[in-house]
């Protein structure tokens, strides 16, 4: 795993205002407070149907991500970045949401199907491999049984966090960002452990 360096950090969600803080936007929410902490803007890059801000110097230089289109076509802004940017399938890290994991769960996987989600599925579509890294933020379902998980899922997925869920996935968010510092330092593989074992409180 050490061949994984990140020039790119891309958070998936759905652009427009209407779509901010929904539970699919946890990718785009992310990406938010790791520039807030750099003190870095996005700017728009239609090129790559993409707003992009920059993080660190030099060789640490970053490219942070949030694809304009929706959701999914995700994949049509993630090639283009990919392309513009010099990136291979292993210089990128995907920050996503997941609906079967439990709120505020994280799991980091180097590679895998999209698992039925719709972002995932247009990025392994377009750059025509599954063997990249993503960043999973466990939203949770409020159904168990299926009938009605298939039912409500598109009404969560596109839902606010409620109060109580906002202070977990605030805790989260800045665990997601000690461990991307964390990659960067020291390597995936420590990174890996440490977001895959975390617990919000």
């Amino acid at each position: 795993m050490n061949n994984y360096k990140f020039k790119l950090l891309a958070g998936l969600g759905n652009p427009g205002s209407s779509y901010r803080k929904t539970r699919h936007n946890v990718g785009f929410m992310t990406l938010e407070r790791l520039a807030t902490k750099y003190s870095t803007e996005f700017k728009t890059n239609k090129k790559i149907f993409a707003q992009v801000a920059d993080i660190g110097s030099g060789v640490t230089k970053q490219k942070l991500l949030m694809p304009n289109t929706f959701m999914n076509e995700s994949g049509k802004s993630i090639r283009s970045a990919m392309e513009w940017f010099n990136c291979k399938s292993n210089q990128i890290l995907i920050i996503v949401d997941d609906i079967d994991l439990p709120l505020g769960k994280l799991r980091v996987r180097t590679q895998g199907s999209s698992g039925g989600h719709n972002g995932l599925k247009s990025i392994i579509h377009h750059i025509g491999t599954q063997d990249f890294c993503r960043l999973k933020i466990g939203i949770g379902h409020p159904c168990t049984i299926n009938e009605d998980r298939k039912r409500t899922t598109v009404s969560h997925v596109l839902g606010k966090f409620n109060s109580s869920e906002e202070q977990i996935i605030d805790e989260v968010i800045e665990e997601v960002l000690k461990g991307i510092e964390l990659i960067k330092n020291h390597g995936l593989q420590i990174g890996i452990n440490q977001l895959n074992s975390f617990k919000p409180t």
